[in-house]
C-alpha cells in the first residue's frame, strides 16, 4: 500500500526541481525489494523511466571511460577473459567490493558521477509534462533525497528481502546478508520517503498499490 504521510514541510521547501514543467520523482528501495517491478508498471503507465542500474552498466561498457578507470584501480582480474573488446567480469568485481567497504567507495566514485550525469541528462530530454521517474538504488546512500519532488520507497521486509534475494541470485545466505548491509537501513530509507509503497505481498498487491501511486502523481 501507499502511505500518503508527507515528509517534514522543511525538506519539501529545499527540494530542487530540476524540470519546473515536468514531475520528478526518485523511486528506490533495498536490494530485492521490487524496484524494478515496480518501475516496470509506471512505465506502462506512462512514465518516463530512468533506471540507474541500466546507466551504471552503460558507462562501463566497453571501451568507455569508466570500464578505464575501473581496470586501472581494480586490475585486469575484473574483466571477462576471452577475446574481443574488453568487458567487466560483474561477478569478480562484486566478489572484491562486497568484501571492502574501501573497494566499494572506490567504485562508487567512479560510477556514480557518471550514472547522475546521465540521468540528469535524459530527464532534461523528457517531453513538457512528463512524470520522470528515476529508479535509484543507491538514493538515501548517495544524499540525492532532495534532488527530487518526490521520493517513493518500496519497503519490504528485512527477512522477506533475504530470501527473496538468495531465491533469484544463487548467493549464500551470508553473501545476500553482505549486499543487503551494504546499503541503508530500512529506517534510514523510510525517513527519506514521500511515499511507502508495501512489498511483502504478491506481485498483483504490488501492482495494485503502484496502480494507487499512479494516481496519486497524476494529482500533483
Amino acid at each position: 500500500m501507499t502511505d500518503p504521510t508527507p515528509r517534514p514541510a522543511e525538506r519539501i521547501a529545499v527540494a530542487r526541481r530540476r524540470r519546473p514543467d515536468a514531475l520528478i520523482v526518485g523511486l528506490t528501495g533495498g536490494i530485492a525489494s521490487g524496484k524494478s517491478m515496480a518501475a516496470d508498471r509506471l512505465a506502462e503507465l506512462g512514465a518516463v523511466v530512468i533506471d540507474a542500474d541500466v546507466l551504471a552498466r552503460e558507462v562501463v561498457a566497453p571501451g568507455t571511460p569508466g570500464l578505464a578507470a575501473i581496470v586501472e584501480r581494480f586490475g585486469t582480474g575484473v574483466l571477462r577473459p576471452g577475446e574481443g573488446p574488453a568487458e567487466l567480469d560483474r561477478p569478480a568485481l562484486g566478489a572484491i567490493v562486497f568484501a571492502d567497504p574501501d573497494a566499494r567507495r572506490d567504485l562508487e566514485a567512479i560510477v556514480h558521477p557518471a550514472v547522475r550525469a546521465r540521468a540528469v541528462e535524459l530527464a532534461r530530454a523528457a517531453p513538457p509534462g512528463s512524470v520522470v521517474v528515476e529508479v535509484i538504488p543507491l538514493l538515501v546512500e548517495t544524499g540525492q533525497q532532495d534532488s527530487f519532488d518526490m521520493v517513493v520507497v518500496i519497503d519490504i521486509d528485512p527477512a522477506v528481502q533475504l530470501e527473496r534475494l538468495v531465491a533469484r541470485s544463487g548467493l549464500t545466505r551470508d553473501q545476500a546478508l553482505a549486499r543487503i548491509n551494504a546499503q541503508a537501513t530500512r529506517e534510514r530509507r523510510l525517513a527519506a520517503a514521500d511515499a511507502v509503497i508495501d512489498n511483502n505481498g504478491s506481485p498483483d498487491e504490488l501492482r495494485a498499490a503502484t496502480d494507487a501511486l499512479w494516481r496519486r502523481l497524476g494529482q500533483r
